[in-house]
């Protein structure tokens, strides 16, 4: 059962174990390669009077990158791409939250990868509440936006011999999240 957005007021946290933060690149121009990082933690305020007062911060683990296959997963830490040693988290800050209609939500903030930071617009769809079985209110929402990776300084590549290059300089963010309301 859903609970109206005006109940939902309050402090939330994402639940690792039930939230997925993933991502999605064409590899070799042909496929697509997915991802996601086990490792994260956000929180967030909800107002839902009034959501345009609502905020959310994110940390995720850069070294905790997993593309099931380690091979990969060490070149994706390394210098040529996210700098895991040097650069160990990736963090998203909200600067605002627009409420579009009664299930879609336009969050912007600024997302820092590798000492990067450049302003992103995520949507995101209200997926419903529950009371779980141990009395904790969950919320779910799902979102995705592209983000160009040459913008954060990652840009490592390789040409391909009939034409275009190993890896796509798009990449899209995915967020399958589960928070749960804090007392």
């Amino acid at each position: 059962m859903t609970t109206p957005l005006t109940s939902l007021t309050g402090n939330y946290a994402l639940d690792p174990a039930h939230t997925q933060i993933g991502f999605v690149a064409r590899h070799a121009m042909v496929t697509k390669v997915r991802g996601a990082f086990n490792e994260f933690e956000g929180m967030g305020y909800f107002d839902g009077q009034d959501p345009a007062k609502s905020s959310v911060s994110l940390t995720i683990k850069t070294a905790s990158i997993d593309t099931r296959n380690e091979q990969r997963d060490g070149h994706l830490r390394t210098n040529d791409f996210l700098d895991a040693p040097k650069f160990p988290d990736i963090t998203f800050a909200s600067t605002g939250v627009e409420q579009l209609d009664s299930t879609h939500f336009r969050l912007t903030g600024d997302l820092t990868i590798k000492d990067v930071t450049r302003s992103i617009s995520i949507d995101f769809e209200y997926q419903g509440s529950a009371t779980d079985p141990y009395g904790n209110l969950r919320v779910g929402f799902e979102g995705s936006v592209p983000i160009s990776r040459k913008d954060y300084g990652v840009t490592w590549n390789a040409a391909l011999e009939g034409g275009g290059v190993l890896v796509s300089d798009k990449v899209v963010l995915e967020f399958e999240v589960s928070a749960i309301r804090q007392p």
